[in-house]
């Protein structure tokens, strides 16, 4: 933490940290006046605000993580958080007990599982393989459990984030094809395999679908994060 607080209140780190916060800033604005569109999330547009900035500026990637290196130590109490909508969930989770933690296990078991196969049929780098298994639980959750089994941080937000918007964009033609009517089924779905972004879309939905969104992506993300590291330590 105190490495992180030196590189980032250093010019260059005040200079990108501010110039990352009024990107967020701006991409608050832009996804409100689109009425929330999965499309235009806050993430998409804030990675592109600033990788435009770095592009104009000539500063390599490296460096500014390390001069916004606070931001990333800040995952880690994010990450934390998750408890707590879980904690203001506890009824509905004790209500649907087993089901509940069935429903979300087929989920995150299954959708990276298929996307894994996918580059693996196609003959892609283990390392890129590795990465695509954490593609379904949030972004801080994502990047530390992909550096645990020799993935890519880095492209892991890209997977997480591109996930999220296609499972939010589509889900309602989804619902519709498969006849989902339930909100609680609904919910659980958009949580656990379009994690944070699928959990906005669920709040213009309504309070029961955020609700076990809240708890698919908390769940989800929670155990994913817990049993990848677990199971390539046990494997090597």
């Amino acid at each position: 933490m105190i490495d992180a607080i030196l590189n980032t209140f250093t010019v260059s780190g005040l200079i990108w940290l501010s110039v990352t916060l009024c990107c967020y800033i701006i991409s608050v604005k832009v996804n409100l006046f689109f009425n929330g569109h999965p499309a235009s999330h806050p993430l998409v547009i804030t990675v592109s605000l600033v990788g435009l900035a770095l592009l104009l500026s000539n500063m390599s990637v490296p460096q500014y993580q390390q001069s916004v290196s606070l931001l990333h130590w800040l995952l880690g109490p994010v990450t934390v958080a998750l408890a707590l909508p879980i904690f203001k969930q506890w009824k509905k989770l004790r209500h649907y007990g087993w089901r509940l933690f069935a429903s979300i296990a087929v989920g995150g078991v299954l959708a990276p599982l298929l996307a894994w196969f996918t580059l693996y049929a196609l003959g892609s780098p283990v390392a890129l393989q590795l990465t695509m298994l954490a593609k379904s639980i949030t972004t801080p959750l994502a990047m530390e459990a992909t550096a645990q089994i020799g993935g890519i941080p880095a492209l892991a937000a890209v997977f997480v984030i591109t996930t999220g918007i296609v499972g939010a964009v589509v889900s309602n033609s989804v619902f519709l094809l498969c006849r989902v009517t339930s909100p609680e089924a609904q919910g659980i779905a958009l949580g656990t395999v379009a994690h944070a972004v699928g959990t906005a879309k669920a709040i213009h939905m309504g309070e029961e679908v955020t609700a076990m969104a809240t708890l698919g992506l908390c769940i989800n993300g929670l155990f994913t994060a817990f049993i990848l590291p677990l199971m390539f330590s046990m494997v090597l």
